[in-house]
């Protein structure tokens, strides 16, 4: 094993203990101090609602997992796609840039009841503001990063005749990497507050409906489970984020 793997593995392994701590520390709390399961289930009680079948975990993760990735993807298309156009066109990123400043100050739960008047109930809207929340900060970064980039370099390709593809491809598009991925990073944690956002102001499946559900009957446990599968969702997405900027942004550096 390479010095980078242990040091990955021993990350990793710090991690999960420090994780298995605290789900212990929560059990031994909430079974010393007698906490009613209504306040604070402990993480058994929260676990065995996999077990009931009426609380249909595995459709409803379904339906959220599609509203935050589908969200999170068209977030990260759209941000990066208008990034790229921005730092062609300047005039364009003048005129259109504010605007989307403004537009992102809107709050996104004003904007909920108009989704579901213009698109209806059903996943379409909740993926819609997904999008809506995480977006901007990877157009943000992303444009930041293909500005940032070494007039030297640029000097050089211009005065070997480069296009303006080759300009893109060589230069702006690699140095840009480490705000892409940041800006997606970013964006990974809104998708996943933006999806339950919709799950909350209408819906009909997912996590989040099936909270709104059971909160009237008291039902701490499966809001509990609701949430620790959010979390698990949102790791998720973030881990392959990850994943993919290690692959591309530290694969590139080792190849350099």
């Amino acid at each position: 094993m390479t010095a980078g793997g242990a040091r990955t593995a021993r990350s990793f392994a710090i991690v999960l203990i420090v994780h298995l701590a605290v789900l212990v520390l929560w059990q031994v709390a909430v079974d010393a101090f007698h906490v009613p399961k209504f306040i604070l289930p402990s993480p058994l009680a929260t676990v065995q609602t996999l077990g009931t079948a009426s609380y249909a975990w595995g459709a409803n993760t379904l339906v959220t997992a599609v509203e935050i990735l589908g969200g999170f993807a068209l977030g990260a298309f759209v941000g990066v796609a208008l990034a790229v156009i921005f730092s062609w066109a300047p005039l364009l990123s003048l005129v259109l840039l504010p605007l989307f400043v403004t537009l992102n100050m809107i709050p996104k739960v004003a904007l909920g009841p108009l989704f579901i008047v213009w698109f209806s109930y059903g996943i379409v809207p909740n993926i819609l503001i997904a999008f809506s929340i995480c977006f901007f900060p990877i157009l943000l970064t992303t444009a930041r990063g293909l500005r940032e980039v070494e007039p030297d370099l640029l000097d050089l390709v211009k005065s070997l005749r480069g296009s303006r593809w080759t300009l893109f491809r060589k230069i702006q598009l690699p140095g840009s990497l480490p705000y892409v991925f940041s800006g997606m990073k970013v964006g990974a944690i809104l998708a996943v507050a933006g999806a339950i956002v919709g799950e909350f102001i209408a819906s009909e499946r997912g996590l989040g409906y099936l909270m709104i559900q059971v909160q009237s009957s008291l039902d701490t446990p499966a809001m509990v489970m609701a949430v620790v599968l959010l979390t698990l969702l949102g790791v998720a997405l973030y881990g392959l984020v990850l994943a993919l900027e290690r692959m591309f942004v530290v694969g590139d550096a080792r190849q350099t």
